[in-house]
């Protein structure tokens, strides 16, 4: 409990305390009440009732009002490297409107950080509301997913061999739950940035409210098999549409996962070619999704770019040493980190493919960044020579910019699955 007595605008404080589970639902009620007041179907309050992790969340509290919420799930993240990595999930973030500009949300996320730090997990991640909030914070935008409206009536896949030897097959998205999962959970490890889904997070997948459907059809799914094997699946939605000149249905993909390319390539050419329609609306996909090589015209995919995940690191020394290099890397970082001083001061990173070590020298500086550069480039997907390029990394070395840069590159995209 916070032992201010008044605000920044010279107001009685608010108290900062651990939620309660007999008092989540007027703590839920406070945070959709900051995003707008919308309500929520009771299938879906009732999935983030299930998942929230009380304990690790907080309200903030004038009197007997619950003024401001944050919480952080429990989660493991995918480095470079292929490692899980615990990353707090920060989520659930809102502030009234009637108490806004009393720093509210800097002593929120004050006390976050120093809760995930005495939690010993290295990182802390959150998809943002607006892009402007959390740079402050140290976070740094690390993933970015593509959005695309493929003109399905003039594009065609050139689709690689082996492609006709996987069998589709329509099914419940509820009764295929489990093998769905399975398929995912094989992809984890491959993509830095996925998420390991803990149980009950497997349900985000089916929500299927008919108020969330904009006009589409029930959530359906297509599951792909070869040798007997489930090896691929796709979850989507069709929006019919008639005029005077026939059918201009629209197919909406709300997610795909694919073990080998020749189950990705055929799940992608069965979204193509659905009778009755003559688009495909995709969106939060990998920047290098594969389905862009086998497209007769990109142009016509009306390619779009998102920021996603934007990753803090609460330890810089356990963070750099979680994850591997793709090329040898030894540098000296100067890191600024105003916001969790601990981490500020010069480390030095020597790591390569097998692993790294990261501890703090009196060594000479290579390089000069804060806290939420390297919170962009630790996932591998925003590089350190372009951060450098607009005046935000600083080459104090000759050729350090260049090996770190390389060594802190991944050789796939990094993605965020899904939103929390």
């Amino acid at each position: 409990m916070t032992t201010e007595t008044t605000d920044r605008a010279g107001l009685p404080a608010v108290d900062l305390r651990v939620l309660r589970p007999e008092e989540w639902e007027r703590w839920y009620d406070t945070l959709l009440r900051a995003f707008g007041g919308v309500g929520e179907p009771d299938e879906e309050r009732a999935l983030w009732k299930g998942l929230t992790p009380c304990g690790r969340s907080v309200g903030a509290w004038d009197g007997d009002e619950v003024v401001g919420t944050a919480g952080a799930f429990d989660f493991r993240l995918t480095v470079p490297g292929g490692a899980s990595v615990p990353a707090a999930g920060v989520t659930m973030v809102g502030v009234l409107a009637t108490h806004r500009r009393r720093g509210l949300l800097t002593r929120m996320m004050r006390r976050q950080l120093d809760d995930v730090r005495s939690w010993g997990e290295p990182l802390a991640v959150l998809t943002a509301s607006e892009g402007s909030i959390y740079g402050r914070f140290g976070y740094g935008a690390a993933t970015f997913g593509l959005a695309c409206e493929i003109d399905t009536s003039r594009v065609r896949l050139s689709v690689p061999a082996g492609t006709d030897d996987v069998r589709l097959r329509y099914a419940d998205p509820a009764d295929v739950l489990g093998l769905c999962e399975a398929v995912y959970a094989r992809t984890v490890p491959g993509r830095p940035g996925m998420l390991a889904r803990r149980p009950g997070w497997e349900r985000l997948g089916v929500l299927d409210p008919e108020s969330a459907r904009g006009g589409a059809s029930p959530l359906q799914c297509v599951v792909a098999e070869r040798n007997g094997e489930a090896v691929g699946y796709a979850r989507f939605r069709v929006r019919p549409e008639w005029t005077d000149t026939g059918h201009n249905g629209q197919v909406v993909l709300q997610d795909l996962a694919a073990v080998e390319p020749v189950a990705g390539a055929a799940l992608w050419r069965f979204l193509f070619e659905i009778d009755l329609t003559t688009s495909l609306k995709v969106r939060g996909r990998p920047l290098d999704d594969a389905w862009q090589h086998l497209v007769s015209d990109l142009r016509r995919c009306r390619l779009r770019v998102r920021d996603s995940l934007y990753v803090r690191l609460v330890d810089v020394g356990a963070a750099l040493e979680a994850r591997a290099y793709q090329a040898p890397v030894d540098v000296v970082l100067e890191v600024e980190d105003a916001f969790c001083p601990w981490n500020s001061g010069r480390w030095r990173l020597s790591g390569d493919a097998k692993g790294a070590t990261c501890a703090r020298t009196g060594d000479a500086a290579d390089l000069a960044l804060s806290v939420r550069e390297l919170g962009s480039a630790y996932l591998g997907g925003v590089s350190l020579s372009s951060l450098a390029a607009a005046g935000r990394v600083r080459e104090l070395r000759s050729g350090a910019l260049a090996e770190a840069s390389v060594g802190f590159g991944s050789p796939v995209a990094p993605w965020l699955p899904h939103g929390f």
